[in-house]
């Protein structure tokens, strides 16, 4: 992966510590309520979340690391157990699907030791790693099976499906079916009905 230096993250400052706290708290109480009670899991989704769209349904337990760096469309389902890593923006669209277990990630950490683990680290530093994160974008129709790993800097095209398991390390384009690991195109939808 390609990043350059403005893609680091402080991931230990005060501020970027204060934030993660109240997602966790916010998520935790999002899990606790009533699912019934819309009203109350609408409220606290609108706070945790940086923007939300009507007719949206997230399933609990929810993770996030930020929560307001999530930007959700309308029409959207997002199942049990998912995590978004937000330290950079997740855009997902309308009329998405997000099944159970889907990961998506916009952090990561260099594969070079000498990158990842910097020689000047302070050990009164909370963290002795370097971190660089990317934006996800997801755009409208996307179908994302069960247990999808979505690595930074992806796009995943209108329309698209991506089988349950894949690992997602590059732009997936519209209008197809992509499995695997890595996840790669199988199949066009052209002409089968695209709500685009």
């Amino acid at each position: 992966m390609y990043y350059e230096a403005t893609d680091f993250l402080e991931t230990a400052g005060d501020e970027t510590l204060r934030l993660i706290a109240r997602a966790r708290e916010l998520a935790r109480e999002y899990s606790s309520t009533d699912y019934g009670d819309h009203e109350k899991r609408e409220s606290i989704l609108r706070e945790l979340l940086g923007a939300i769209g009507e007719n949206v349904s997230i399933d609990t337990p929810f993770h996030c690391n930020h929560g307001k760096n999530i930007f959700l469309g309308s029409d959207v389902v997002i199942g049990m157990n998912c995590t978004f890593v937000d330290d950079r923006p997740i855009r997902v669209g309308n009329k998405v699907l997000i099944a159970s277990d889907v990961q998506i990630c916009t952090a990561s950490h260099p594969v070079s030791p000498a990158e990842r683990l910097p020689d000047d680290w302070q050990r009164k530093s909370a963290t002795f790693f370097r971190t660089w994160a990317k934006p996800v974008v997801i755009h409208d129709g996307v179908w994302i099976g069960a247990k999808a790993v979505i690595l930074p800097s992806v796009t995943i095209g209108e329309n698209a499906v991506i089988g349950a398991g894949s690992v997602v390390n590059r732009d997936i384009p519209a209008s197809c079916v992509a499995v695997g690991n890595p996840c790669r195109v199988i199949r066009r939808l052209e002409g089968e009905g695209s709500i685009g």
